[in-house]
């Protein structure tokens, strides 16, 4: 498998099930820095792109990222260590639960959790169990992942998501159980004439009127939006 290629840093993909995607680069892009966030953790590191696309449009001082397969942790950090931003990157390997537990007794907090998490919840399966993992939401199910975010997000916090658009309403009802309360979404379309396939969320501890968006990525095959390009000419190689 070869490298992802960005602008600015390249993303080594060899070890890990899953590869670079669409919902990982839409989300790096799309989510708010105008809180210029110091503590960044994003949840669920895969190859580590989001992290490294955040290291390239903010400043934050620390950007921590939690995976869970060995050898997706493994590239994250590998992938870290080649960037210009290898200072502020840190990858931990393990459970996001048991983080929760340590960041809560450090008395720590996030100005932004980030997360494309593992949401195929189909009855199908593949052969590949570390693929199952990062593609099956029950490694972390969606009530555990908002519960334990509310518990360390920092009060002017952002916690920003991609899931698919069907799960988005039952997303918005837990999370509103847990006091994260919906800031802004945005529907994606591959093109104009396709349902809505997923949604980018963000919540905030603070309740507000949310602000809603739309992204179509296609005006035809291969042929971008205008909207898409502006949103991600800062990292594709050809926009």
């Amino acid at each position: 498998m070869k490298p992802f290629k960005f602008k600015e840093f390249t993303v080594h993909q060899d070890k890990t099930a899953m590869k670079i995607g669409t919902d990982a680069v839409l989300l790096g892009a799309w989510c708010d820095l105008n809180n210029y966030p110091d503590t960044i953790l994003d949840i669920g590191s895969g190859t580590g792109v989001i992290s490294l696309m955040l290291a390239q449009r903010c400043n934050a001082t620390t950007i921590e990222a939690i995976e869970i397969d060995e050898l997706a942790y493994e590239q994250s950090v590998e992938n870290f260590e080649r960037s210009d931003w290898g200072d502020r990157l840190f990858c931990y390997h393990g459970d996001f639960n048991e983080l929760i537990e340590e960041i809560q007794e450090e008395e720590e907090t996030y100005d932004l959790i980030i997360s494309n998490p593992p949401f195929y919840t189909d009855d199908y399966k593949s052969e590949d169990e570390s693929r199952n993992k990062a593609r099956f939401s029950e490694s972390l199910p969606f009530n555990q992942l908002i519960e334990g975010t509310s518990k360390i997000l920092s009060n002017q916090g952002i916690f920003a998501i991609i899931i698919p658009f069907k799960e988005e309403q039952n997303f918005v009802d837990l999370a509103k159980e847990n006091n994260l309360h919906l800031k802004r979404v945005c529907h994606v379309k591959g093109n104009s004439n396709t349902e809505i396939k997923r949604s980018l969320l963000e919540f905030t501890l603070e309740e507000n009127k949310p602000i809603k968006e739309e992204l179509v990525i296609e005006k035809e095959r291969h042929q971008y939006t205008d909207a898409y390009i502006n949103l991600t000419k800062g990292f594709y190689l050809k926009m």
